[in-house]
């Protein structure tokens, strides 16, 4: 069970602190727990009433009206704007509530609905990725268990598989190759199917080899594949003050290969990088990047 402070309520619902404290005391719509030395802590519950109250509220419902409602009517309120809401905001909000909850069918359908509305890019680009942050500041306030983190990376996951799996192949004669691949110990790749999708998407052929690649297998693999690209993602390996030795490892062992490369470790690194070694910053830069690969492979 999650508790949270004022600030942690402000940052994962968007409304303020000191608007917080005045719902409180004008309208009684929480009822935090005190510690010891007077200082407020909310529940799971309190951080889900919240964020149902803070979209009714952002949809022109009046907390003085929304502070009178059951719990029961608020969330029927909530299941009718939610067939007619398109801002990205709400659906953060609700898939945090799933997330909390820990229920599939809901957080499928939320998703599902701003795929069909807006297209999976878009819906990776501008919900996924703003809602793994969002994870991200629950986990590390130690407001989420490992459990709810791994349900909610498994939807996201089985999601992305889906899309890239739909795409045709591209095996084509003289198509460039594309080889992506995590660092041995990193394990998060959620971002890195993403990338997946987008090259296979844009006509390359791809070779996934997914979590916890030694550089060894990563050599035996290209032995066989022979790409022309490599693609990865670092989140925590390798770490910093092995950067330098790890990127001159890969530059050396794969000279004939132009390899892209991101995550914050990287994009804050300050040292030399070899000239086949390119740094993106996100997934539109990669294809930005890769737009430029396609024309000169079709040129």
């Amino acid at each position: 069970m999650g508790q949270y402070s004022i600030k942690e309520l402000e940052r994962l619902s968007g409304i303020k602190a000191h608007t917080i404290r005045i719902w409180e005391k004008r309208y009684n719509i929480l009822d935090p727990s005190r510690t010891d030395t007077n200082i407020r802590s909310y529940s799971d519950e309190d951080l889900k009433k919240l964020l149902n109250l803070s979209l009714l509220y952002r949809h022109g419902d009046k907390i003085s009206k929304l502070s009178k409602l059951s719990i029961e009517q608020l969330n029927e309120r909530i299941q009718n704007l939610t067939e007619q809401i398109d801002d990205v905001e709400s659906y953060l909000e609700q898939l945090t509530i799933c997330m909390i909850e820990m229920d599939e069918a809901k957080f499928e359908k939320q998703l599902s609905r701003y795929i069909l509305k807006f297209g999976f890019e878009k819906t990776v680009l501008d919900v996924v990725f703003p809602f793994l942050k969002r994870v991200g500041i629950l986990w590390l306030s130690d407001n989420i268990n490992p459990i709810q983190e791994h349900f909610i990376s498994h939807l996201i996951r089985q999601k992305i598989i889906v899309a890239i799996d739909s795409l045709p192949m591209h095996k084509e004669k003289g198509t460039p190759k594309v080889m992506l691949f995590l660092p041995e110990n990193e394990l998060h790749e959620i971002s890195l199917l993403f990338y997946h999708y987008l090259v296979r998407k844009m006509g390359l052929n791809t070779f996934y080899l997914g979590q916890h690649v030694p550089v060894r297998s990563l050599v035996e693999a290209a032995s066989i594949y022979k790409p022309d690209y490599l693609i990865s993602n670092f989140s925590y390996s390798p770490e910093y003050d092995r950067l330098n030795e790890y990127i001159d490892s890969l530059s050396t062992k794969f000279k004939n290969c132009h390899i892209y490369l991101t995550g914050y470790p990287i994009r804050v690194y300050e040292g030399e990088v070899p000239s086949n070694v390119h740094i993106f910053e996100d997934a539109e830069d990669l294809m930005h990047q890769f737009g430029k690969v396609m024309n000169a492979a079709n040129s």
